[in-house]
Order: C-alpha cells, then structure tokens, then sequence
C-alpha cells in the first residue's frame, strides 16, 4: 500500500520535474514497480487511493437494496439464493459483504413505563424447571405464577404437568393465597386461554371464561410478540428460579410447594417494593391492596378432571396412561371420570362405584380388592356352571352321578370341584369308570370315587399323582384347563411298535 503522501510525492517529481523512474527509485530509495503503480493512478484523495472495477453483483444491488427496505431482517444467504435465481452467477461471500454495508441499521424501541393501580390487574404464566423423577418416570416440573401489578406480591405453585385443570386450579389457590381476585388479568397467547387470534378478534377458551364469570375478572391476552406487557411476571419467574428454585433440594413435588409457599411470606413478601422510594416492603404493599381486589366467591371454582370413559373387556379404565380398576358388572358401560391432584373417582350417574389414590407414575395398573374378589366370585360361580358342562362332556357316568349328587342333602359346587380335580389328577377315563363304580355301590360323594381310584393305582402300580401348586392370585386359581384325550399317542405308539415287528 502506498500512502498518498509518497504516492504525491513520485508524482511531482515525475510530471512536474520530469525526473526519470530510476532517479526516483534512487531518491527515495523505493523499488521501481512502487514508483510505476504511483504513475499510473487515476486520482489521489487524502482518504486512500481506490480503484474501482465492475463486479457481477452491480446488476443487483438495486434488488438487494429494495428487498432489504421491505425485508430487514432478510438473512445474507436468503438474498444470495433470490439473486441467483435472477441470474447472478457469483459466489456467497460478494452478497455477504454487500449487505453487511447496505442493511437498514435497527433502532431500539422504546417502551412506556406501565404502572397499575391497586387490585387493578394481575400477571400470570408459566415457568419451566426442568423434569421430576416420579417412581419409574420422570414428569415435566412446572410452576404456575401469578404476580399482582401493583403490589407485587406473587403467588407460585408447581405442577407435573400443564394442562388446563392444573391451570384453572392455580388460579383458584392463587386466588385464595392472594385474599382477593384482581379486575383484569393479563396472559400470554397460552393455548389455555386463546383457542383463535385473528388480530383483536380473540375467542377465548370456554372454561377459562367460566372461571371468568366465577370470580367476576377480566381475561387479557397480551399483544402477539409484546413480551414487555407482561414483563413483571417474567421477571417474577426469573427471580423464583434464581432466589428459590437454584441448588435447592426436595423430597417431592409437595415438599416443593410447602417450601415456596415459606419462600414467598419470608424472602419474596419481606422485601422491599420494587421502584418505591418511601421503603415499603410487598407484605405492606398487599395489606395496602387487599382492600381493592374483588372478595371471593362463596365457593371456589371446581378444578377437577372430568371425562367421559368406558372399558374394554377387562374391568379397568385409563386415564393419564395408569389403569384403575372398576367393578366388573360396568364392562363397556359409559362412565365418568373425576381425577384431583390426589384421587382418581369414576362415577356411573351420581353413584361412586370406584375410588383410587392418584398415581403420576406411568404404566401402572392400580385395584381394588373387592373389585378382584366380586370377578373372581363371580367367575367362580360361571366356572362351577362350566365344570359341570366339562363333567357331562368328558365322563358318560357323570349326568347320572350329578342327578344323584342333586338327590342328597349336599353342596353340589363342593362336590364337583373335588370330581374335576379327580379329572385332571387321573384323567377322563379312569374317572368315567370310578363314578359308574361308585353308582354300581350306592357311594354317590366325590370322596368316594376319590377312594375307588386310589384303590385302581395302588392295584396298577401307578406312581401317586402329582398336586399343581398354584399362586394365590384369584384369577389363576379360578381358571380352568380342559384336558385332552391322548388316544391319537396310544395309536402312534401302537403303530411304531407294528412297524418294528414288521422290519425283523
């Protein structure tokens, strides 16, 4: 680079005194190429010595500047591929230089201070905190905030989840913590409150306009992309997860709460109200509001889930991906559920049929015991109908033998459980032939025959029969098994042994 003042210099020398190259070289002790590259510029200005050529870009500046005035945040890469396909055959790296030089500079936007009067509005949002481990899942820890405009005091509540009821329900205790409702509400465009947008045409959800009418306030939905309409409840969140939630330990999402709601009457309360100069704290701002916010309804807003369900074959409904159990005369009947942070209820009408701890594990199935005994009785019941089916079925003495067992003074179940036992131990054709015995000799009980077929193995030499022990699980021990004649075996083994007498 030559500096304008040698390059002035060579130049004077050269046009005005008419020295030679070499006497210059020589004089200013510079090489002879500096010398003629100072000849030969166009023009010396006192910013620096420019030359400027034609580049492929020149054509389509004028687009790039006109898009960039419509488009401002337009990135360097957009434009490059819109020029391309208008023509332009350079590479990337001309536009990004470019629009580094030609893009519209961003002003700051100023914003007004926004002050509330006394019981006036309130702030509300959402904050996230990461995940909980619940047993064997690990569900979404959220924190429902609301922060009052004028005082400042907030209310925090934290939640596995964020749907609508765990929502509504923040409001309602925020309500009761804070003493009183405020007029207006402010929210953020949540799918919880804004169902459709369309500029300031907004159709609200239809329970967040219950719990509206509830407590007599005033939804307003803060303008798409305004995050500064509600900057005191998201500055109220950062301050709950720097102040409280940081390097904090809990035991469960309960203890969690019991510790904020200790958090905010002595740390976040006992502090002084933001921008007061008379040195006010927010406990003594609140007490000042109180008086100004709407009292409280008679009754709080109900919160509960409520769903309409129905099972399928199984006595069990889901909700929340847990199964919990119903009684088994309500298969695939229309039902409703009603779920709180802490009992899982399902109704048929207005009568409770079942009751159930909340579960916020996923994948478990949770029962109640008489709903388990009521399906095994009743099974029982079905199975002793069907043992008598599967004794008429496998045995040709059995119809004669029942009809003289429903002739005594006995429990014809008792009896008949203890003859399918004697079915599955010794089969269907040994038992056919001790109940025609046992009629043969007036001995119609099921320990008679009992008695007559251990008389048979002892006369055969049979190894005693083996007793299949069982869980203690009702629908095992009132399952059945019918067993199978094994005639088709004994006419194999028959076979098999011809053919070897055939081949010696």
């Amino acid at each position: 680079m030559i500096s304008p003042e040698l390059a002035a210099r060579i130049r004077r020398l050269h046009f005005a005194e008419h020295w030679k190259v070499g006497t210059i070289c020589s004089e200013l002790s510079v090489h002879h190429d500096t010398v003629r590259r100072a000849l030969t510029l166009e023009r010396v200005s006192g910013t620096g010595v420019k030359s400027v050529r034609p580049t492929l870009l020149d054509a389509y500046k004028g687009f790039i500047q006109a898009t960039l005035e419509a488009h401002p945040r337009l990135t360097a890469m957009r434009l490059f591929h819109m020029v391309k396909a208008r023509g332009y055959v350079g590479g990337p790296l001309q536009v990004r230089r470019y629009v580094r030089t030609v893009r519209p500079t961003s002003r700051a936007e100023a914003f007004l201070r926004r002050s509330t009067l006394a019981g006036e509005e309130a702030q509300v949002d959402w904050g996230h905190f990461g995940t909980l481990p619940v047993g064997n899942t690990r569900r979404p820890l959220c924190c429902f905030v609301m922060v009052l405009g004028h005082s400042r005091a907030l209310y925090a509540r934290f939640f596995l989840d964020m749907t609508l009821e765990s929502f509504l329900k923040g409001h309602v205790l925020a309500f009761q913590a804070l003493g009183g409702v405020p007029r207006a509400l402010l929210y953020d465009n949540l799918k919880s409150v804004v169902l459709e947008r369309a500029g300031d045409a907004i159709r609200f959800h239809p329970r967040l306009l219950e719990l509206a009418g509830h407590y007599h306030f005033a939804p307003k939905p803060c303008a798409p992309y305004r995050g500064n309409e509600k900057g005191k409840v998201e500055r109220t969140i950062r301050y709950l997860r720097d102040s409280f939630f940081a390097a904090r330990t809990f035991s469960g999402v309960d203890d969690l709460n019991a510790q904020a709601a200790r958090w905010a009457a002595e740390v976040a309360h006992a502090r002084q109200l933001p921008g007061d100069v008379t040195g006010r704290t927010v406990a003594t701002a609140l007490e000042e509001e109180r008086p100004r916010l709407l009292p409280l309804p008679a009754h709080p807003f109900p919160t509960d889930v409520v769903r309409p369900v129905a099972s399928g074959k199984t006595p069990y409904v889901r909700f929340d991906s847990n199964d919990y159990s119903i009684p088994h005369t309500l298969v695939k009947k229309p039902l409703t559920l009603v779920a709180s942070e802490t009992r899982v209820r399902v109704l048929d009408g207005s009568q409770e049929v079942a009751s159930h701890p909340r579960c916020f594990e996923k994948g478990r199935t949770l029962e109640q015991p008489g709903h388990l005994a009521a399906l095994a009785d009743a099974k029982a019941r079905a199975h002793e109908l069907r043992g008598r089916d599967l004794l008429r079925a496998s045995c040709q003495q059995a119809e004669g033998f029942l009809a003289a067992l429903a002739q005594r003074d006995v429990s014809l179940s008792h009896h008949t459980a203890q003859l399918l036992k004697l079915l599955t131990l010794h089969g269907a054709r040994a038992l056919d032939e001790a109940l025609a015995e046992a009629l043969r000799k007036g001995a119609v009980s099921a320990p008679a025959v009992a008695h007559l077929l251990e008389q048979r193995a002892r006369r055969q030499r049979q190894p005693p029969p083996l007793t299949v022990v069982l869980p203690d699980d009702p629908r095992i021990a009132a399952s059945r098994t019918r067993p199978h004649s094994l005639a088709d075996y004994d006419r194999l083994l028959n076979k098999d042994s011809a053919d070897d007498d055939s081949t010696r």
